[in-house]
């Protein structure tokens, strides 16, 4: 097949491979490159006809693949990349932390933790950058202006740990600062700190947070050349062991699948030994149990199965058990006539009053990537099946609700103003009954002609049109948002960078509640003023989010353009937990120093950014066999009104393929001639599928 595209791409004139080419904004900046890149890439310019044949011969070697269905959920979890082994130890074993380094206190070890400190550049450094056959090679979007040989040469100069670009110095300093928040529990590690800030009051950011814990995890099992998986090991397994505890708030008995919100290590003098408390929404603000704990458990595990390979774990009964719980108590019958879950304000990382009460974007995003992951976990058994299809449909309803109901770009946003009321009948166009007047008045000026969103929340007569990162990232990387979706949100985040971003990535809602509005919907909560904490206000942590959804969809300069606005102060500023300001100008009013997840957060964006393989632990690729939404054609698709007319990666081969079977094979040919002008694998595919001689 990679010989074929070859001779196909040999055959196409230079000038209909340079329409291809999309421009630039005149305001985006361009990747910087030493003297010896840029040599490297103007001779490679030069010789490119010649070794477009290595490349893409590499691309399709390093390229990672996922499964389709459940039959191959074993292979699904295997990773693309396998652990260098540690001196002295056995091929294949999983690398974990050495005894000698555990402590009963969270103490930063005196030894080395795979960041290079001490001027060691070392052996393992260098194994840890690894070479070009170990990473993943993305093939760039048009609108990134870098030439495939550009981006290969940027894969092979990655290094460890993120010491390129003088940046060794903030890492050495992230590594040892997450060190420096483990938490221990009889000589083992199974959390971190949420923050360790000596100079505010502790209150409840002395606990581990499942959420929070996320990244850590990830950047765990990152880290080169020594990952450390036995923290997550540990985590999973004792929040396991929490979820089995009765669970009763105010004489009311909580689900049994309710994972903890987060837990604490305490000593009992009395029994002379470590003991656990647990708070499932008890003692959180509101008294909201935390609907995404279990949820981001359930994908944590699919993220240690791929990466280290040990299925022993997610195999065993009492985690085969404690995930049917968690799918039970979310896939319950009710009263619902939509596939999304009812949730209470607070439920999840905005655990504040912020309106995002009824089916917010974040939870069921969350809910389907958990479904999908666990759909490849479940074993095969006669219990299992049953669950196994209940998830089946629930993915399917609740991927079309979500890809139809939710998104808005600027041809929805028009229909939306156009839409008449008080519908009847199942051909109601304006399903919900929503009231055009209602859409406020920022949306209009916020949407770009090109680019487009999943809106916070749809219930019946109302529609939460504000932005919300960790929905729509979310989406993105488990292949709830389709492929065309994945592009349009990318395509906002540029054309509002300065509103998304600012200053200090990045805006965890947009835009911020004021006036009346701020105090009906948070009921004058003074930690939630305008562009402050959940209401507007900017969160580093949300960095390895972004950077992730950017790689996946193939744009990551967006995530280096952002990392580079962090490494200019996060660090300085003593890694605070949020910003406050429509820019993010300033450091929280309220916010702790030291927060973990601020530290693991920019480790994990070094770490996938430098090497693009690691995005296999927490992304899923697009199920074909759910049906895409029929969206109506807009600017978020950049086409021009010919009448075949310029596309990128977002073509629907499924729609034209139908298109197909109604013309006759002289058409065929035609239509064959002006493919010459999309992608090659296109027209290669064409030509094999339908057996069609190429046209002269």
């Amino acid at each position: 097949m990679a010989s074929s595209l070859n001779e196909v791409d040999d055959k196409i004139p230079s000038s209909l491979i340079d329409e291809l080419q999309f421009d630039m904004d005149d305001d985006q900046p361009m990747i910087e490159t030493s003297g010896a890149e840029k040599s490297l890439s103007s001779k490679a310019s030069a010789q490119q006809s010649d070794t477009a044949e290595e490349v893409w011969r590499t691309i399709e070697n390093n390229r990672v693949r996922f499964p389709m269905n459940r039959d191959d959920h074993r292979e699904g979890l295997k990773r693309a990349t396998t652990f260098k082994s540690p001196p002295g130890s056995e091929a294949g074993e999983v690398p974990t932390t050495d005894d000698s380094s555990k402590q009963s206190t969270p103490t930063s070890p005196t030894g080395t933790d795979g960041g290079g400190r001490d001027g060691e550049s070392s052996d393992k450094e260098k194994a840890g950058r690894g070479s070009l056959e170990n990473k993943t090679i993305l093939k760039p979007s048009p609108s990134v202006g870098t030439s495939l040989l550009n981006l290969v040469n940027e894969g092979t100069g990655a290094k460890a740990n993120g010491a390129e670009n003088g940046s060794s110095s903030m890492m050495d300093e992230a590594w040892e600062r997450l060190r420096s928040s483990f938490v221990y529990f009889q000589k083992k590690p199974v959390g971190t700190l949420a923050a360790v800030d000596p100079s505010a009051e502790a209150l409840n950011y002395n606990q581990v947070f499942v959420r929070d814990f996320v990244p850590t995890a990830l950047a765990c099992l990152m880290k080169v050349p020594d990952p450390e998986p036995e923290i997550v090991k540990n985590f999973l397994l004792k929040t396991l062991h929490l979820q089995g505890w009765k669970k009763t708030i105010d004489n009311f008995t909580l689900g049994e699948g309710v994972m903890p919100a987060s837990f604490k290590v305490m000593y009992d003098s009395f029994q002379e030994k470590d003991v656990l408390k647990a708070d499932f929404g008890g003692s959180a603000i509101g008294r909201v149990a935390p609907v995404d704990s279990g949820f981001w458990w359930i994908i944590l595990l699919r993220s240690y199965t791929k990466c280290t390979g040990d299925y022993t774990l997610s195999e065993k009964p009492e985690v085969q058990k404690g995930m049917k719980l968690i799918l039970n108590l979310c896939l319950s019958d009710g009263f619902d006539t939509f596939p999304t879950l009812l949730c209470a304000d607070g439920c999840s990382m905005i655990d504040r009053r912020m309106g995002i009460y009824g089916y917010p974007i974040e939870i069921q995003a969350l809910f389907f990537f958990a479904l999908r992951c666990a759909q490849q976990m479940l074993k095969q058994d006669t219990d299992s099946n049953r669950l196994i299809g209940r998830i089946e449909r629930r993915i399917t309803a609740l991927s079309y609700h979500i890809r139809n109901y939710y998104w808005l770009d600027f041809t929805q946003l028009n229909n939306i103003y156009r839409y008449k009321t008080e519908e009847y009948s199942h051909t109601a166009v304006n399903k919900f009954n929503v009231i055009p007047e209602s859409i406020p008045d920022w949306v209009f000026d916020f949407m770009p002609l090109r680019g487009g969103y999943f809106i916070g929340n749809v219930s019946p007569a109302r529609m939460d049109f504000r932005w919300f990162l960790i929905g729509n990232c979310i989406a993105i990387l488990s292949s709830l948002a389709t492929p065309a979706q994945a592009t349009a949100i990318m395509d906002l985040v540029e054309e509002r960078w300065e509103d998304l971003i600012g200053e200090m990535p990045l805006k965890i809602a947009y835009p911020a509640l004021e006036g009346y509005q701020w105090r009906i919907v948070t009921g004058c909560d003074p930690k939630n003023i305008r562009w402050s904490y959940h209401n507007g206000g900017s969160w580093p942590v949300l960095l390895w989010l972004l950077t992730a959804a950017c790689i996946k969809a193939g744009r990551p300069q967006i995530a280096k353009r952002a990392i580079e606005l962090v490494e200019q102060r996060l660090s300085k500023d003593g890694w605070p937990e949020y910003y406050d300001g429509k820019k993010g100008r300033y450091i929280g009013k309220q916010a702790r120093k030291y927060q973990t997840w601020s530290i693991s957060g920019y480790l994990v964006a070094k770490l996938m950014i430098e090497n693009p393989s690691n995005l296999a632990m927490i992304s899923l690729e697009e199920d074909k066999k759910i049906e895409k939404p029929r969206l109506t054609r807009s600017a978020s698709w950049s086409c021009s009104s010919t009448l075949f007319p310029r596309i990128s990666q977002v073509w629907q081969f499924s729609t034209f393929s139908q298109l197909l079977g109604c013309l006759n094979k002289r058409i065929i040919q035609i239509l064959v001639r002006r493919c010459s002008l999309f992608h090659v694998s296109f027209t290669s595919l064409l030509l094999e599928s339908l057996q069609v001689q190429p046209p002269l």
